[in-house]
């Protein structure tokens, strides 16, 4: 029986998810969530169950309001490292959720490395 692209998607989420949870040390979550209009990505400290630190392109400070393209996830990626640095984190893991590693994921994360953030 075939699966729905959504089934697909959750399993290949919570698949990624489990196998960095595995060799995460401790280490905080560089969560990331793409939308048709909007890319989004949270630090999340799993032991403790909080957000350190978030971007948007929903912020009106990054200029990017209701665009997901490239260049917003480039601009997100760069003000996620700041806000890591803000917060004391200099090292995470990146989980890309169910997305795949190319474009508009691997843009943020190349920004995020550039900004100072080793994953």
């Amino acid at each position: 029986m075939a699966n729905s692209k959504r089934d697909l998607f959750v399993k290949r989420r919570l698949r990624v998810r489990n196998k960095l949870r595995k060799s995460a040390g401790g280490r905080p979550r560089l969560s990331v969530h793409r939308s048709n209009k909007n890319i989004s990505v949270q630090l999340i400290d799993d032991v403790r169950g909080v957000t350190i630190a978030s971007a948007s392109t929903l912020e009106k400070d990054l200029g990017f309001v209701g665009k997901n393209n490239l260049e917003a996830a480039a601009r997100v990626g760069k003000a996620i490292a700041e806000r890591a640095k803000k917060a004391n984190v200099t090292e995470c893991y990146f989980d890309r959720g169910g997305f795949l590693y190319h474009g508009k994921v691997k843009a943020l994360a190349d920004a995020a490395r550039e900004g100072g953030l080793k994953f």
